[in-house]
Formats: C-alpha cells, sequence, structure tokens
C-alpha cells in the first residue's frame, strides 16, 4: 500500500499523467514507463518496459542525458528532439543504495514547457551551458512499416547518383518528401533543392520558368533576361512535381536537356551547361499517359530510371499511431495545447482507410488539436466520416446492437486479413486476445 493507495491504482494514475515518467535500473534497462512514452516515442508501454536503453537511443532522441547521470552520479536537464518530433525537456535523477550506488534512475519527461521554466530549472540545476543544448532538424521521415523501410533503402541508394528519378504516389503520401531525403542524404547534390509543380504554373509560363530568357527575347521581357530554375538549380536537385502537367510540346526540350545536361534559354543562342540530379513526381499513371499520347514515351523511360513508389497510407496501417503522434506533438507545439489520444481514438485512426493519405491525416490531427478543449481526445471527438459504416448503412437498420454488430464484423474481418494473428489483431483493436480469438471465429472461422 502507498497511504490509501494500493499498488495497481498507483500505476493506474501515474499511467495517466501528461509527463512521460520512465524509471531505469542500475544498468540501463527500463523497469517502467507509463503512456506518455505512445505520445513521445510511438510505442506502448509493453515494447519498452524490459529493453535496454540502448534498444531506443538511436531511434528516438538526438542525444541523451541517461549515460551522464550513470557517469556522474548527479541530476541533470536535458533539452531534446525526439523522432516524432517532439521538443522534450528531461530531468533525470540517480536513486541510490545503501552504499552509495546507483539502484535507479527516474526521469520525468515534458512536452510542453516554456523558456521561463528552462531557466528556472537551471537556477536550480546551476548547468545552463552543460544541462541542455537545443537542437534543429526539419520534417523527418516518421515510419515504421516494412514498406516504408524499402522506400528508404531505394533512396539511399540513388542520393549521388547522377540519372533521374521518378517517385510515384497518390496525393499525400510524401513525394516531395522523399525528394528532400535524398537532397539531405547527398554529399553530391546538396547544393540546392529546387521545386517547381508543373500543375501550379500557366502552361504558357512554364517554359520560361524551366529555362529562362534572354533580352529582348518577347515583348515584355525584362531587361538582361531572366535565369530559369533549371540554372538556379545547378550544383543541386531539380524536383519537377506533377511532372505528368508538363505541356506535351514542352516535354521534347526537357528530354534533350535531361540527356544533354545543357539547354538554350528562350530566345538564346548559346547552350548552358549544368550539372544537376533531376526528380520527377507523379499521382498519375505515366504509361497510360504514354498510351494515349498524353505523355512522350522516350521522356517517360529517361525519367524513370530509378523508380520509387511511395506505398498508400491504407497499406501500411501501423506507420498512422507513429505520424498521428508525430503530428500531435507539433501542433499541440503550434497551438500551445497538450492533448492527447485516447486508445478508443487511436484504434478509429488505425483502422481508417486514408485517402488523402499523410496529408489528410495531419489535417485531421490540426483540427481536433485546435477545436477540442478537452485534454484527451476522445472517440467521440473523431470526425464522422472516419468511421468508415457508409458501406454499412446499405444493410439498413434503425437497430443500434445490428449495426454494431456490422461495423465490428467490419473491422475483425480486415484486421485479420491485414495482420493474420489473434495476438496482433488483439493489439491493433485494443482488446482482449481471448475476446480477438473469440471474434474470430464468430466472424470468420
Amino acid at each position: 500500500m502507498i497511504g490509501n493507495i494500493d499498488k495497481e491504482k498507483f500505476r493506474k494514475i501515474i499511467d495517466e499523467l501528461y509527463d512521460e515518467i520512465v524509471i531505469y535500473d542500475n544498468n540501463f534497462k527500463i523497469v517502467y514507463i507509463n503512456k506518455a512514452c505512445e505520445r513521445h516515442y510511438g510505442l506502448g508501454q509493453e515494447e519498452m518496459i524490459g529493453h535496454d536503453f540502448w534498444d531506443f537511443e538511436s531511434r528516438f532522441w538526438d542525444n541523451s542525458v541517461l549515460p551522464y547521470v550513470y557517469r556522474e552520479k548527479k541530476a541533470t536537464m536535458l533539452k531534446q528532439m525526439t523522432h516524432l518530433g517532439s521538443e522534450i525537456l528531461t530531468i533525470a535523477v540517480p536513486l541510490f543504495d545503501k552504499k552509495g550506488e546507483i539502484e535507479y534512475v527516474a526521469m520525468s519527461v515534458r512536452d510542453n514547457f516554456s523558456n521561463k521554466q528552462i531557466d528556472y530549472l537551471n537556477e536550480i540545476f546551476n548547468s545552463k551551458e552543460k544541462g541542455y543544448r537545443s537542437w534543429d532538424n526539419n520534417d523527418p521521415l516518421i515510419y515504421k512499416s516494412e514498406k516504408m523501410r524499402k522506400v528508404i533503402e531505394t533512396s539511399d541508394q540513388i542520393v549521388d547518383i547522377p540519372a533521374p528519378c521518378l517517385i510515384l504516389g497518390e496525393t499525400g503520401v510524401g513525394k516531395t518528401l522523399i525528394g528532400k531525403y535524398i537532397f539531405e542524404k547527398s554529399q553530391k547534390y546538396n547544393k540546392k533543392f529546387v521545386h517547381l509543380n508543373c500543375a501550379a504554373i500557366h502552361k504558357d509560363l512554364l517554359e520560361t520558368e524551366l529555362f529562362g530568357y534572354v533580352e529582348g527575347s518577347f515583348t515584355g521581357a525584362k531587361k538582361g533576361g531572366k535565369d530559369g530554375l533549371i540554372k538556379i538549380a545547378d550544383g543541386g536537385i531539380l524536383f519537377l512535381d506533377e511532372i505528368s502537367e508538363l505541356p506535351y510540346n514542352l516535354q521534347s526540350k526537357l528530354l534533350q536537356f535531361i540527356q544533354e545536361k545543357e539547354f538554350y534559354p528562350v530566345g538564346g543562342i548559346k547552350p548552358i551547361k549544368v550539372d544537376l540530379k533531376v526528380i520527377a513526381a507523379t499521382n498519375r499513371n505515366l504509361l497510360k499517359m504514354v498510351e494515349v499520347k498524353e505523355f512522350r514515351e522516350d521522356l517517360y523511360y529517361r525519367l524513370n530510371v530509378f523508380e520509387i513508389e511511395i506505398p498508400p497510407l491504407r497499406e501500411r496501417p501501423e506507420d498512422i499511431k507513429e505520424l498521428a503522434n508525430f503530428f500531435l506533438n507539433r501542433f499541440n507545439a503550434n497551438y500551445h495545447k497538450a492533448s492527447k489520444i485516447s486508445d478508443e481514438a487511436m484504434n478509429i485512426l488505425t483502422n481508417y482507410s486514408w485517402k488523402g493519405n499523410v496529408r489528410e491525416l495531419s489535417h485531421v490531427i490540426e483540427r481536433l488539436v485546435v477545436i477540442i478543449d478537452d485534454l484527451v481526445i476522445r472517440a467521440e471527438h473523431i470526425p464522422k466520416k472516419l468511421f468508415e459504416i457508409d458501406s454499412c448503412m446499405t444493410q439498413s437498420s434503425d437497430n443500434l446492437d445490428e449495426m454494431l454488430s456490422i461495423v465490428e464484423e467490419k473491422m475483425v474481418k480486415k484486421t485479420y486479413d491485414e495482420l493474420k494473428t489473434t495476438r496482433e489483431v488483439a493489439k491493433k483493436l485494443g482488446i482482449s486476445q481471448s475476446r480477438a480469438s473469440r471474434l474470430i471465429r464468430k466472424y470468420i472461422k
């Protein structure tokens, strides 16, 4: 007993704290962590308790306070960034046995803090220079699925290869993010990343936007001419988004440039040589466009030397939870909120098909953070369209139990078809394994 509270109730109270609480033993092993770990790292308690710090160190934090605490045997504060984009402030306190050796290290980790709080804590620790460090980073690639791991592997293999690359995928899957990832990893093409959305500029202006023009080449041309994006991207990467929207008559000029690595500005008579890598992206089927003469076949094959296809979010549901927590952390920081997502609400998010993919998920999380005043985002707060019961309504019934049974059957069948084991079905649906087995027998076997 702890006062009038038994240990199990005390654990439940700690589990519901907003701040992350984690306890290590005397040798880097996690003996306890509360539910806030899901918001910070995208893993549940059962996936972290009992594991060593080193199992997570390189994946989850840019640096860590724990080795320092073990070595120096004193309480320490550190400001960090997690892989899910949450800026956290960790206070680690060593607990000693009778011999003066570390028995446990207790940590309190907060992701909503002010500079005033840091200044106050620095006075306590008297370690403003050594206590923490800031860390800035662009949007990280958030994934857990094997499918996205293969996408990253392919991207890593071609970062410094000069041949063009074609990135395919539905709207919102993150094609630009993969293009920027290749740019940031490249040692050769890391000078400039120039992005052009071919659908966002009037077709009559695309040629001068890409290739530039010389003075006097047409009425209204600027004095001295204008450099095009190809010249501006020299030494770096030219990312041509929505390449399918490039006018057919301009495709031949782009092909010639890619083959020769030189081009003529509009009205120019002297070629300009450049060294850059072309990455093109599209959400359309270019081969079908080739068949109906909407896209040049020779340009398609020249762009498609290396192809990266990003799977839609519905085909990698294991990424949804990590992405949801990443966006939650981002928008909590942006709007000065401290929202959490309940298990029931997260189950709805992970079972939705996300036709708008990662972009749609981001918009939904942002809307929830802004409009929900409660600390916890619950199932009833989730937009009704995410329940995906429209198809069930064709089996119309005014009986609530019948409708719930229809939805239950759909979720169980979908999850079992995807994961194949009762343990994984139970984990994803947030139910016991015995209940999962019973439902699978009821609806499938």
